[in-house]
């Protein structure tokens, strides 16, 4: 079993399970405070970004909510760069 998974939620969250560490763009890791399982924002909208704090469900403008619906795929097999 992989050390930690990651889980797409359709119109929500990613949730992350496991041993993970989350940096921001300086490279400053995030004090998770001893958590396993997280969500991180994907609509854009959360006051606590990177995290979701739910505010996809409240959105009463139409062109504000979130759809997102996700499956599974193969990816292209990766190009290897020539020198």
């Amino acid at each position: 079993m992989a050390a930690s998974k990651v889980t797409f939620r359709d119109h929500g969250q990613m949730m992350i399970e496991g041993d993970f560490v989350i940096e921001d763009s300086k490279g400053n890791t995030f004090d998770l405070s001893g958590r396993t399982k997280i969500s991180l924002c994907r609509c854009g909208h959360s006051r606590n970004k990177p995290f979701c704090d739910g505010s996809h469900h409240g959105r009463s403008d139409p062109s504000e909510k979130f759809n997102s619906e996700i499956e599974a795929c193969k990816l292209p097999e990766m190009k290897v760069k020539k020198d």
